[in-house]
């Protein structure tokens, strides 16, 4: 979906397990195959395959990895930085069974798809990692059947960004964010924007607008649509109705997470929903407008705080990979204190450490933290699914067809519904 994010917590509402279960064909992911059992105790030279780093995070974590293990160094091969990309990147390698792909960096909610097709090895037995100290909910994104199948790198949580100039108190709730346009208009400037192109970063933003009004996606049961309802309808029509009175501007249904960034940097938008990676480039870049001049808040909801979409990535090892004890060390590099406490600093990426949230040197350099904290606490994941590629395209794309006019907000949800329904 993403630029390199913090792409997860205790208390949160999960959406779904498994749409359909592991039903269909997939091989269940228990064991992960044949080869997953193979190179447990070899070492060597690694490949780490991770979208672009547009944060400058993973090639000074390497160089000090390959410092400390020159018989056993990792070479980075930089994907581009459109999720779907990454996604098909990973898929061709894996269909290809790839020696050469040894740790991938996945987002949440490739996780179950992967696994079930056995191109994962279990983090079970030599390849067991300590998880006692990370954020429960980043942990869930990585299981699949009960077993955990990588290791959570980055969370994520959605964030306000506001014009701290303009707006002295940031909304709570949606319809005060919109009231708040006004300001915008007067200044000449975009009201708000978030990532509303035909990607998943839509498939964000919708769930977003639906959990955020009290609608859902799925049931309680993990599996049964739930999305044509009234309080879903709510959520949509809410974008739908922004989109028309230009309180979104109109090429921010071009936006993915860069283009509203870029847009927001340059004094063009008084609110942005994206992620806390934006925070360290906004304040840093050097072409910024808005260095000193923008705030964060949790993303407003229907009576308060909302629902933030959980977001994250997590690496796991491939069963094709030769050298897989090499490839376990540096997951628990990557999971290390040290490691999350540059994420964060770094790149303005969420850690999966627990502790790190409340580490008042740390929040006292990042005082984001605590919003941060808040949102993923709040957030709600996708649906986890072997199916996700349909179900994530049956919420794209009816989004997308409400957002452009092509189909009411009645008609959007209903096909949605049967859609998600069908992908199972």
């Amino acid at each position: 979906m993403k630029t390199r994010r913090l792409a997860a917590v205790a208390g949160i509402a999960v959406i779904g397990l498994a749409l359909a279960g592991c039903s269909g064909g997939s091989s269940g992911g228990s064991s992960g195959g044949g080869d997953a059992s193979k190179g447990l105790t070899s070492r060597g030279p690694i490949t780490y395959v991770q979208g672009k780093d547009n944060s400058n995070v993973v090639r000074p974590l390497i160089a000090k990895w390959n410092s400390a293990h020159p018989s056993e160094k990792v070479t980075f091969k930089e994907q581009s930085d459109q999720a779907d990309q990454q996604h098909d990147d990973l898929v061709q390698h894996f269909q290809a069974k790839d020696a050469n792909y040894d740790v991938v960096d996945v987002d949440v909610v490739w996780t179950a798809e992967f696994a079930a097709k056995s191109w994962l090895t279990p983090l079970t037995g030599k390849m067991k990692i300590d998880t006692s100290s990370l954020l429960p909910s980043t942990v869930a994104t990585a299981t699949y059947n009960k077993t955990l199948f990588a290791a959570p790198q980055t969370s994520d949580g959605g964030l306000l960004y506001y014009r701290s100039d303009l707006v002295k108190t940031p909304p709570k709730t949606w319809d005060e964010m919109m009231s708040d346009c006004s300001i915008a208009k007067k200044n000449g400037i975009g009201c708000y924007a978030g990532q509303f192109a035909k990607y998943e970063g839509l498939t964000v933003n919708a769930s977003e607008a639906i959990n955020g009004s009290g609608g859902s996606i799925l049931g309680k049961d993990g599996s049964t649509p739930t999305v044509d309802s009234s309080a879903a309808k709510k959520g949509l029509q809410n974008l739908v109705d922004a989109f028309k009175d230009g309180n979104i501007p109109a090429e921010a249904i071009t936006y993915q997470e860069e283009q509203g960034r870029t847009a927001f940097e340059a004094g063009k938008l008084l609110f942005l929903r994206n992620w806390p990676y934006v925070y360290s480039l906004a304040k840093t870049d050097g072409s910024s407008k808005v260095k000193t001049t923008f705030g964060i808040a949790p993303l407003p909801g229907a009576d308060g705080v909302g629902a933030s979409t959980l977001g994250g990535h997590n690496a796991a090892i491939s069963v094709y990979s030769k050298h897989k004890a090499t490839a376990h060390d540096f997951l628990e590099f990557l999971e290390s204190n040290e490691t999350q406490k540059f994420f964060a600093t770094q790149g303005s990426l969420a850690p999966v450490v627990a502790s790190l949230y409340t580490d008042p040197t740390l929040v006292k350099q990042l005082p984001y933290l605590p919003t941060l904290l808040t949102s993923i606490q709040s957030a709600v994941p996708r649906p986890v699914t072997p199916f996700y590629p349909a179900v994530t395209a049956a919420i794209q794309d009816n989004t997308y067809a409400a957002l452009k006019g092509s189909k009411t907000v009645d008609e959007a949800l209903k096909d949605m519904q049967a859609a998600i329904k069908a992908a199972g």
